[in-house]
């Protein structure tokens, strides 16, 4: 079934115009989103999506929006309404600083805030601030696909460092700077999804983290640590963002709202040192000139009326019983030699398969049976692994999330039995 962009397509069709020879090479080079693409595939049909990282539509705290935007635009209209500086609304930069203190122990001494159109646009930032043509970028194997398409567009040279149930080996990682270093090369910066990362749904342990800290400093590369799911925590102790730890100003993190308040407000934040922040505000000036005023004055009240702190809790309330579905889900239904990450939070489960099945090639045959999932192929900078799948537990209910996993185990069934024979 054609979406109504392709409708359009076809309709208009190309005519005598040549629109590709328009384009710059970069413009040329660029790739649509394997997970959005799929998704396009999924609504088209009677399909249960395992697939996206969609919060729940329950979550979203709808009566506390009403009334503070209600507030907000009978005594805060004049600002508001208005333009922004580039930087963010100040009221709102300085509640999360004192939250980001008083959560993780973070002084607000030691860093500067800046409000972004969502964690997506710091990513672009950073790219453009950071990268040039053939800088080494170190990332997670697997890590954020969108972060590896922002980074992508500026021409880096990606390492993928393995991870297991405690993150980023580090002990691979200190062997590959180690061996850089013999080669008179330099790491830019290591990018993390820290806390339930985004695939795999795995947290790096405290050891790591501190260790990772003293390997920044020793090879002098800076850290950038993306952080939206930490506050989904069902299970275990919190660990201290890497950010935590830094005395130097080597760590730039991200925060969203999307989470943890609605992702379609596009509200993220980056707290870094104030000298990467002022080059990044110069990069984002050239970009928007600000981020959404009226959302970020909703969210400042969000936050200094205690709403956040509120919340949280009931957003964790609401998708533990998620999580745990789909892990009974994947222990009853998945056959043997299948292996997956077990999360103390986040949104995802990381799945794999044995070698031999593609899961990119599986995909298909699984939306024909009625479920979707992402395949893990994307999520690693350098497309080699081939037998993995992300899964998705926040976006659809306990009994829907349990027959998607059925669905999908007896998919992979089949494919395990033509492997073997």
């Amino acid at each position: 079934m054609m979406t109504m962009e392709e409708k359009l397509m076809r309709k208009l069709g190309s005519g005598s115009l040549d629109f590709e020879s328009y384009f710059s090479k970069k413009a040329l080079e660029m790739k649509a989103s394997e997970i959005r693409e799929l998704l396009k595939l999924v609504e088209a049909g009677d399909v249960i999506s395992l697939a996206g990282g969609l919060p729940a539509p329950e979550t979203f705290p709808v009566g506390t929006i009403k009334k503070i935007t209600q507030e907000v635009l009978e005594k805060h209209a004049d600002k508001a309404l208005q333009y922004g500086t580039t930087k963010g609304f100040t009221p709102l930069r300085l509640a999360l600083a004192n939250w980001m203190e008083k959560r993780y122990g973070i002084p607000m001494s030691k860093v500067e805030i800046m409000m972004v159109a969502g964690s997506q646009q710091a990513l672009d930032l950073i790219g453009r601030v950071f990268i040039n043509p053939g800088d080494i970028v170190v990332v997670e194997g697997p890590t954020y696909l969108a972060a590896l398409n922002a980074f992508k567009y500026y021409g880096p040279k990606f390492i993928s460092i393995p991870m297991d149930h405690d993150g980023m080996r580090i002990d691979l990682l200190e062997k590959k700077l180690e061996e850089l270093k013999k080669q008179g090369k330099n790491v830019k910066f290591l990018y993390t999804v820290s806390t339930f990362q985004n695939p795999a749904g795995v947290t790096m342990s405290l050891k790591r983290r501190k260790r990772l800290i003293e390997l920044a400093k020793e090879y002098d590369f800076i850290i950038v640590e993306d952080n939206p799911y930490s506050e989904l925590r069902y299970s275990g102790e919190p660990i201290p963002p890497i950010k935590h730890f830094d005395h130097e100003g080597r760590v730039i993190y991200l925060g969203t709202f999307s989470k943890i308040l609605a992702p379609g407000f596009r509200l993220g934040w980056i707290a870094a040192h104030p000298h990467f922040i002022r080059k990044m505000e110069i990069a984002k000036q050239a970009i928007d000139l600000c981020a959404n005023t009226l959302a970020q004055v909703i969210a400042w009240k969000y936050v200094e009326d205690g709403y956040l702190d509120e919340h949280i809790p009931e957003i964790v309330k609401f998708y533990k019983p998620r999580r745990d579905a789909m892990l009974e889900a994947l222990e009853e239904y998945m056959p043997e030699g299948i292996e997956w990450t077990k999360p103390d939070g986040g949104m995802f489960i990381w799945v794999t398969l044995p070698e031999g099945i593609d899961t990119k090639l599986m995909a298909e045959k699984a939306i024909s049976r009625g479920v979707a999932y992402v395949p893990g192929e994307a999520f690693f900078a350098h497309r080699e692994v081939k037998n993995t799948m992300r899964l998705n537990f926040t976006y659809v209910p306990e009994e829907t999330i349990r027959e998607g996993v059925k669905r999908l185990g007896e998919v992979i069934k089949e494919e395990v039995k033509a492997l073997k024979s």
